[in-house]
């Protein structure tokens, strides 16, 4: 289950990069999102798939799951959903001030004082 995981965290990756590399705000703000979303599923997998049950004092079982990266990651589900609101509201504020939401138009001239 972990090597079909880490194909599948590889595509994401692989389509967040490509996201990020476009010309358009909300391309690169979908590619941010994704990418947090691959490191979601990286941490997960790299705490292990494993089955067992919850890690309660009262319950004698062979097997816990660990319940930290799963806590890591609800943390930085929160975290990545912040900024990208954040980055939402600048990329509309952006969009009302110049009317384009193409990087290379962003950039500006040089010389332009």
């Amino acid at each position: 289950m972990e090597i079909l995981m880490s194909f599948l965290i590889g595509i994401i990756f692989m389509s967040a990069t490509y996201l990020m590399l476009s010309k358009s705000l909300l391309r690169i703000i979908v590619g941010t999102g994704l990418l947090s979303h691959g490191v979601h599923l990286l941490l997960l997998t790299m705490g292990g798939l494993k089955k067992g049950a919850a890690p309660l004092l009262g319950q004698h079982a062979e097997a816990y799951t660990d319940p930290l990266p799963q806590a890591l990651i609800l943390t930085a589900i929160v975290i990545a959903f912040g900024i990208t609101a954040l980055f939402l509201v600048v990329a509309y504020r952006t969009y009302q001030e110049l009317g384009s939401d193409n990087m290379e138009l962003m950039r500006g001239k040089e010389g332009n004082e």
